[in-house]
């Protein structure tokens, strides 16, 4: 049976849903339509980079009340037996494994992925290298036909960078890369998502979920997608639909890190109550390609040191793979307290040192982008299960950051979160609302919890030791990966939330970066640009700051952080001599990469990330 026969089978009551799987995807052509040349299905409409300053101003009064009278409006409901919210390894791992174990007990299993990016993959952003281990489990044959671009790592090295020079240092054990792969986390997860549909997953890319839903008990009932063709006053347009509801006994949320409806669960069943502030990271990266004779297929390197201060988590990144590809990048630790760092800034930089700069000469930078991950580890992980729904991948926080991983506790949880949700099925017994208790029981016993135990201490060991900043951090996490294991009777702790540590911008002087080369180094609208980020000019703006009037007094403390802190140029001051401070604060959110720093490290904590219109955002391809 053709995949294009196959998302045409199941019970499609949605005339809508119907039209989706009938629509033309890229992940479909090759096996259904030949002769299709792919750029039939590009935007007609080249995305633009708006320049600073020329955000249309619309009033918050104006846009909430007309929302209001939309949200009144009926939605059409599907009923479901599984709801994802992100297709991303942890949504499609789940679906998968569901698939796969109903089948064996003869079961058949509903089971949607609702996912926001225009295709699966165009939101995915990591390193990456890869550690097989879910995916071994998962689809045993993987390596017959593996992603594109798929790369067995061919060695591992790892540098301590000053200005102008590097030295070698050790390669951790924990940091070992023997037996993993060097991929692009996008091709993975159109990969995956290929797999999905085989087993009649049904995936509906462009459909954002902006609204989590609950019954009359307080449990989950499903969630809702966002309305579509809404002008930026909040006023339908002539292409107006109004968003769907999805109701499940079990809604999975896979949204990756700072997910907006894991958020929002998270707060109101107090999830991360018995556990500490979670900590993020800012990974922003570019893939090029580069010269025959700077190519080192397979190779993973890693940098600490410069361009980061001593009081900033981090390091640098270059993996080679595939055709050419060398994708080169920084983690900035969001927990740094210097309001005056630009992660962007520091990344174009790092660039200048001899050890990037002799891959990347003579290359092509062809993609840009920029994610939020989980740093936190083992103590910050939240309650995983509540009535009619679980946390799943990074919208609860696996990665392993001692390893620079998390793709593969990702898929797990999926994976043992499905097992769950087939046993409860199997016993005939589920009715309008399902709570998964085995899933976190399983997943404390599975390899995730006890690779995360064993690190704990590493994150938070950079902090541990205040006088020492960094270096406090590399000597403790020497020592524990070489003698200690984890294997000792404390905890360190993150102590305050990534927000709470930003000082005030009188603790610090200005930091003068050097203005970019254009061949090593870019502006902040180039790079946006090859992020390929589109949003619809005329919707309403989905970076929502609920603290307006408090601005003014965010200037005159930290002098823009807003504007530093967002890889994307989204956020800036512009003058304006009719306020206190001489400047406006302005959100220029068709910049917006979907990194969601804005909503971790804005001190105010008053910008709140919503989903745009479905299929807005960055349309990566190699990331």
């Amino acid at each position: 049976m053709s995949n294009v026969a196959k998302t045409l089978k199941g019970p499609l009551k949605s005339p809508r849903l119907a039209f989706c799987k009938l629509s033309l995807r890229r992940s479909l052509l090759p096996f259904a339509f030949p002769n299709i040349n792919e750029k039939c299905l590009l935007p007609t409409k080249r995305f633009q980079v708006r320049s600073f300053s020329q955000s249309r101003f619309v009033k918050t009064s104006e846009l909430t009340n007309n929302l209001k009278k939309i949200q009144s409006l009926e939605r059409e409901v599907e009923e479901v037996d599984v709801c994802i919210v992100g297709a991303g390894p942890a949504g499609l791992g789940a679906a998968i494994r569901i698939k796969q174990a109903a089948a064996k007990i003869g079961k058949e299993i509903r089971v949607i992925v609702l996912e926001k990016a225009a295709e699966p993959g165009n939101h995915s952003v990591s390193g990456a290298v890869i550690q097989p281990t879910a995916l071994d489990e998962l689809i045993p044959d993987w390596r017959n036909e593996p992603p594109r671009h798929c790369t067995p790592v061919s060695s591992d090295t790892m540098k301590f960078l000053i200005p102008g020079m590097q030295f070698p240092i050790p390669v951790p054990p924990v940091l070992s890369n023997k037996g993993n792969y060097i991929m692009s986390l996008a091709e993975l997860t159109k990969w995956l998502a290929a797999k999905a549909e085989e087993l009649d997953v049904e995936l509906y890319p462009s459909f954002a979920a902006s609204e989590v839903l609950y019954n009359e008990d307080g449990s989950v009932r499903g969630v809702a997608t966002n309305d579509f063709g809404i002008d930026s006053k909040g006023l339908q347009k002539d292409n107006f639909e109004r968003g769907m509801a999805f109701h499940a006994p079990i809604t999975l949320f896979a949204e990756g890190a700072r997910g907006s409806l894991s958020k929002s669960v998270i707060q109101r069943f107090d999830l991360q109550k018995d556990s500490e502030p979670q900590t993020y990271g800012l990974g922003i990266k570019e893939v090029w390609r580069v010269p025959d004779e700077n190519f080192r297929n397979g190779e993973v390197a890693h940098t600490l040191g410069w361009p980061l201060r001593n009081d900033t988590y981090g390091g640098g990144f270059m993996y080679q793979f595939g055709d050419n590809y060398v994708s080169v990048g920084l983690v900035v630790g969001l927990d740094y307290p210097n309001p005056y760092v630009s992660p962007a800034s520091e990344f174009q930089r790092m660039k200048q040192n001899p050890f990037f700069a002799k891959v990347l000469k003579g290359g092509t930078c062809l993609e840009y982008a920029a994610r939020s991950l989980n740093e936190g580890g083992y103590q910050s992980i939240p309650k995983l299960v509540f009535p009619g729904g679980a946390l799943i991948g990074c919208s609860a926080g696996f990665v392993n950051v001692a390893k620079i991983k998390g793709t593969h506790t990702a898929m797990k949880s999926g994976m043992v979160a499905a097992d769950a949700i087939v046993k409860a099925f199997n016993t005939d017994d589920v009715g309008k609302t399902l709570t998964i208790n085995d899933y976190e029981e399983n997943l404390k016993n599975s390899f995730v919890f006890k690779e995360l135990y064993s690190v704990r201490n590493v994150r938070p060991s950079f902090h541990a030791f205040p006088f020492l900043g960094n270096y406090g951090g590399m000597i403790y996490s020497a020592l524990d990966s070489y003698l200690l294991k984890g294997k000792v009777p404390w905890t360190f702790s993150h102590k305050k939330s990534d927000a709470a540590v930003t000082a005030k911008a009188s603790s610090y002087k200005p930091i003068d970066y050097p203005k970019p080369d254009n061949v090593l180094s870019f502006d902040t609208p180039t790079s946006v640009a090859r992020s390929g980020t589109m949003h619809a000019e005329n919707q309403p703006c989905h970076l929502f700051d609920t603290r307006p009037n408090d601005r003014q007094d965010a200037y005159r403390l930290y002098k823009g952080v807003e504007n530093r802190f967002c890889p994307a140029g989204v956020y800036e001051y512009v003058d304006d001599e009719t306020l206190p401070t001489g400047k406006r604060f302005v959100i220029n959110s068709q910049n917006c990469v979907h990194c969601k720093t804005c909503d971790i490290k804005d001190p105010l904590q008053g910008i709140k990330w919503k989903t745009p219109q479905g299929g807005d955002g960055p349309k990566q391809t190699l990331t």
